[in-house]
């Protein structure tokens, strides 16, 4: 299963709609047969690459494999009817699929005769497939919220100047990054103060990734100009406005429809990149799943935050984080955290 989920691993960034997933066949001996992973959406299964491999040597053996395999139709057939056509007589499964359109392969595979194993290494196996599997449970995408600051917190100096707070090395993570989520997001605040491109790129040469994610600008009332960068054909971008999304509570755009529609138009993994008021805003919503920081070693001592706006009148009322990892990008330092869940307040 370990070599399952490293296979899976490598599908990271262009599977979406669909999930990660890796697959091992053994034969019936135990040996190593066949081995696969869903590299595209459209394109063959983790089952189906393995069992094209193994043939013959697959049947009466075990396939090894992340997620329930799919008894569904849609771009491709159900990988249950190949399992069971292949002679397989056991499936190990790390997780079941919450997608109801492709679940039930573990009753089919059964009823056909399978012995079925599921929930081996599936805290691994999820960690690897986090957030599709976060996004397909809530029918919103798994939502990243990047920053970039000095030591002293500010995004920018007094004079609006901004580049570069972070080193090259900071700036090339940050695009590798971008090239493994579906959609970028930004306020038209960022837009109109930096005209980004919000693509994925090599900064070094310039060259664009082959996948390209969507490009999303909050913006209320459409001020978004026609000659702003991520208006370009190098990928698709939708300014979502209220005319279009509806207002939330704070008159502005509708942060959770907003959700939901990209959610529907196949996206399960996003980083909000900007700015600190639209980062604010999602934070105080609890839509943030996750907090990648880049900080840089200076001090500003003046200038906007990295953050503004996320609710927090008090102490009590902190956003606490569970920080997940440190490391070292060129002179920077990158943070990840999640959002610790708010105790529930003891009724009196």
């Amino acid at each position: 299963m370990a070599r399952a989920i490293a296979l899976a691993s490598r599908g990271l960034g262009s599977t979406s709609p669909n999930p990660v997933v890796g697959c091992v066949l053994l034969s019936a001996a135990g040996a190593v047969v066949g081995e696969g992973f869903h590299a595209y959406a459209g394109g063959p299964h983790a089952e189906i690459v393995a069992l094209a491999q193994a043939g013959e040597r697959a049947r009466g053996g075990t396939a090894v494999v992340t997620l329930e395999p799919c008894n569904h139709t849609g771009r491709t057939g159900p990988c249950t009817r190949a399992i069971i056509r292949a002679g397989i007589a056991r499936v190990v499964i790390a997780v079941t699929d919450p997608n109801p359109l492709a679940a039930g392969g573990v009753d089919a595979l059964r009823a056909a005769g399978v012995e079925v194993v599921t929930g081996v290494r599936a805290e691994e196996a999820e960690a690897g497939n986090l957030a599709w599997l976060t996004a397909v449970r809530r029918g919103r995408p798994y939502l990243i919220w990047k920053y970039a600051a000095t030591l002293d917190g500010r995004s920018a100096a007094e004079d609006g100047t901004s580049m570069w707070i972070t080193s090259e090395a900071a700036r090339m993570d940050v695009h590798q990054l971008r090239g493994t989520v579906d959609a970028v997001i930004a306020g038209v605040g960022t837009v109109l103060a930096d005209d980004p491109r919000l693509t994925a790129r090599n900064l070094r040469d310039g060259t664009l990734a082959i996948r390209q994610p969507m490009r999303v600008v909050v913006d209320s009332r459409g001020r978004t100009p026609r000659d702003a960068q991520v208006r370009d054909a190098v990928a698709p971008t939708w300014i979502a406005t209220v005319a279009e999304v509806g207002a939330g509570p704070d008159g502005r755009v509708d942060l959770v429809a907003m959700l939901a529609e990209l959610y529907r138009r196949g996206v399960r993994a996003a980083l909000l990149e900007g700015g600190p008021t639209l980062a604010g805003a999602f934070l105080a919503a609890g839509l943030v799943d996750r907090v990648v920081g880049y900080v840089a070693p200076k001090v500003l001592g003046g200038g906007p935050p990295a953050l503004a706006g996320a609710g927090v009148r008090t102490i009590a009322d902190a956003i606490d984080l569970d920080v997940t990892e440190v490391t070292r990008v060129g002179p920077d330092l990158r943070l990840v955290a999640v959002p610790r869940p708010k105790a529930r307040k003891e009724e009196s």
